[in-house]
């Protein structure tokens, strides 16, 4: 171990935190909606997709400045959330988990292909809104792209949890997600919320969209980057988000040392290996709630 270079190794953890925050943040995604709807939606990474196209539409289409730009990126991500709650989802309610499962993943085959009708199917780069300039942490080198979307990501997830916690909007969901039928008799408006979560949540995988087309690039496939977080999500408990943060971040790492180390082929090896070996002691994943059914 004498020869191992530890300062290599930081360099590559902290890359992996950075990765992790943005896993993290579009886990939010998948929490928010399942808090509330009890629908795992395999269409994440495509609304992700959606909203890094919107804005890269906006800075390079319409010429408007990023912080500009931004803004009208999530409006779109979260008027998508509205009209794919409203037109796909309400109709399914009542019927089994798996047949809206389907429509979910039929959703994103449907995204992509009209992302690769209006955009074309090659990967395009962002407009660079963040800078170039290195940054140092002691004697570690961080991409500035990376250190951006850890701060950004972590700073949304934390209002999301003080939100959750605090907001009359963020009770009424974790009502709503314990007793559907407890929260109609308070008052509780659980249509509104359902549509509440899924605009959120529009929002912040198209958050989550801008800052990984930044850091990689933009193309009609980056919807897979959604696959690694569901796997954090469940890691971490699919109505967390301590968890989706915890298992996100868990993740990024666990990614960055075996693509580093093992080589890239060796990353989803790992990544669903971790998967398998959490469900196997805690079904409900690390900090997810656990559900006891009477027989």
């Amino acid at each position: 171990m004498s020869g191992f270079d530890w300062l290599f190794f930081l360099e590559v953890s902290l890359a992996g935190l950075g990765s992790g925050a943005l896993l993290a943040l579009t886990g939010l995604a998948f929490v928010l909606i399942y808090k509330a709807t009890r629908v795992v939606n395999l269409a994440i990474g495509e609304m992700l997709m959606i909203g890094a196209y919107a804005f890269f539409s906006f800075t390079a289409g319409l010429g408007l400045p990023w912080w500009a730009a931004l803004p009208a990126a999530l409006a779109v991500g979260g008027l998508l959330g509205a009209v794919v709650e409203r037109a796909v989802i309400r109709p399914m309610l009542g019927e089994s988990a798996i047949s809206v499962f389907m429509v979910t993943i039929g959703l994103g085959s449907v995204l992509v292909g009209a992302v690769e009708i209006v955009w074309g199917a090659a990967p395009t780069q962002l407009p660079d809104f963040m800078g170039t300039a290195p940054i140092f942490l002691g004697p570690a080198y961080v991409s500035r792209k990376i250190v951006i979307g850890f701060a950004v990501a972590a700073t949304v997830i934390g209002l999301f949890l003080l939100g959750f916690r605090t907001w009359r909007g963020g009770v009424a969901l974790r009502a709503t997600a314990t007793d559907q039928g407890a929260a109609y008799s308070c008052g509780i408006d659980v249509p509104r919320v359902f549509s509440l979560a899924w605009v959120f949540a529009g929002m912040a995988a198209a958050g989550a969209g801008v800052l990984v087309g930044a850091v990689g690039g933009i193309s009609p496939a980056m919807g897979v980057f959604g696959l690694s977080a569901l796997v954090g999500v469940i890691v971490g408990g699919l109505d967390s988000i301590a968890g989706a943060l915890i298992g996100g971040i868990l993740v990024g790492l666990i990614e960055a040392w075996a693509g580093t180390y093992l080589g890239g082929e060796y990353k989803m090896l790992t990544t669903f290996g971790l998967l398998i070996a959490v469900l196997m002691v805690r079904p409900y994943g690390l900090f997810g709630t656990v559900e006891i059914e009477r027989l």
